[in-house]
C-alpha cells in the first residue's frame, strides 16, 4: 500500500527549514526601474476613465502591490480584483479582507476571470485595469469579452510578465450595459520593501525567472511548500519522501522526467564527457508545476497573516 505524502513526512519527522536564506541577494537587480513611463502614460488617461480596476494575485494578496498605484490614480474610484483564486489557498479569506480594509480598500473581488457576476453591475463606464506584471490583467479583460460579446481575444496574453507593453485604446467588453476597458503594462514599486517579498512576487511569475534564477526559485518553493506543510510534490514526482533540500529534490525531479545532460570534467588525463542531472531543467517544470496548480492551493502570504495585526 502506498503511503500518503502527510504520512511520509510525519513517518519521517524531519525538521524543516525555519527561515530562507537570502545570501546578500539584491532584489532592486531584479525590479529594474525603467517602469516609470507606463505609470505616467496611466495618469495622462486617467480623464478617460470612471474607474481603476488593480488586479493582483490572490496568492500574494498582502505583499506585492505597487503603492504608487494608490498614489498616483487614486483620484478615481479602486477596485481590488484578486485573480487566480483557484491556485490560492483561501481558507483565511476573511481575515485577507480585513487586513485590506485596514489599508483603506472596501471594494475586493476575487476571481478565476471566468464567472465573476460582481464585474457586470456597473453602468456604462471606461475603467483603467492595473496591476503588477503577469497577474491576468489581460485575461481578466478577454474573459470578459467572452462571456458578454462571445468574442475572441483582444489583448495578447502569456504566462511570462511583459506581454502588454503600452496602454491601449478602449475595449469594449459589454454591450449591455456598455462598458470599456484599458489594458495597460505591468508595473512593478521602485522598490520592493524585501527580498522575500521580491521572491514571492517572482514565483507568482511578475519577472522572468532567469533574472532571479531559476534554481533559487525552486529552492524558496520548496521552503515554502515544506513550512506549510504541502507536500503534493511528493507524490506528484513519484518521491519516496518529503525533503529540504532543493539539489536532492530537483536530482530527483531530473531522473524521473529523463532531464539529463553532458558535462565536461578536467582531469589528469584530459577532458572527460559525463552525463549529470539538468538541474535547471528540473527547477523550471517545478516551478510550472507549481504555477499550473499541479502541487495544491498555495497562500504566499501565510506568514503575513499569521503576524500581529497592524495597528
Amino acid at each position: 500500500m502506498r503511503l500518503s505524502p502527510r504520512a511520509l513526512c510525519r513517518a519521517a519527522r524531519p525538521a524543516w527549514r525555519e527561515s530562507f536564506s537570502l545570501d546578500g541577494r539584491d532584489v532592486a537587480r531584479w525590479f529594474p526601474g525603467h517602469m516609470a513611463k507606463g505609470l505616467k502614460k496611466m495618469q495622462s488617461s486617467l480623464k478617460l476613465v470612471d474607474c481603476i480596476v488593480e488586479v493582483h494575485d490572490a496568492r500574494i494578496p498582502l505583499s506585492g502591490r505597487n503603492p504608487l498605484f494608490q498614489e498616483t490614480l487614486g483620484i478615481k474610484p479602486h477596485l481590488l480584483v484578486l485573480n487566480k483564486m483557484d491556485l490560492a489557498d483561501l481558507s483565511q479569506r476573511q481575515k485577507i479582507i480585513q487586513h485590506l480594509e485596514r489599508e483603506g480598500l472596501k471594494n475586493v473581488i476575487f476571481t478565476n476571470c471566468i464567472k465573476d457576476e460582481n464585474i457586470k453591475q456597473h453602468v456604462e463606464l471606461c475603467l483603467m485595469v492595473i496591476g503588477v506584471p503577469n497577474v491576468g490583467k489581460s485575461s481578466l479583460i478577454n474573459a470578459l469579452r467572452r462571456q458578454h460579446l462571445r468574442k475572441g481575444k483582444a489583448t495578447r496574453v502569456g504566462g511570462e510578465p511583459g506581454i502588454t507593453r503600452a496602454v491601449m485604446s478602449r475595449i469594449q467588453v459589454c454591450e449591455r450595459p456598455l462598458m470599456f476597458l484599458l489594458d495597460t503594462p505591468g508595473v512593478l514599486a521602485p522598490r520592493i520593501e524585501s527580498v522575500e517579498t521580491g521572491l514571492k512576487l517572482a514565483l507568482c511569475g511578475t519577472v522572468l525567472d532567469h533574472l532571479v534564477g531559476a534554481e533559487t526559485l525552486a529552492d524558496y518553493l520548496l521552503y515554502t511548500l515544506n513550512r506549510q506543510r504541502l507536500f503534493g510534490y511528493v507524490q506528484h514526482y513519484g518521491l519516496d519522501a518529503a525533503c529540504d533540500d532543493v539539489v536532492s529534490v530537483l536530482k530527483r525531479v531530473a531522473v524521473r522526467l529523463g532531464k539529463t545532460q553532458k558535462v565536461k570534467v578536467l582531469t589528469g588525463t584530459g577532458d572527460v564527457t559525463v552525463v549529470q542531472p539538468d538541474y535547471p531543467a528540473a527547477a523550471h517544470d517545478f516551478l510550472r508545476t507549481f504555477r499550473r496548480g499541479l502541487l495544491g492551493a498555495v497562500m504566499l502570504d501565510r506568514d503575513v497573516l499569521q503576524g500581529p495585526p497592524d495597528p
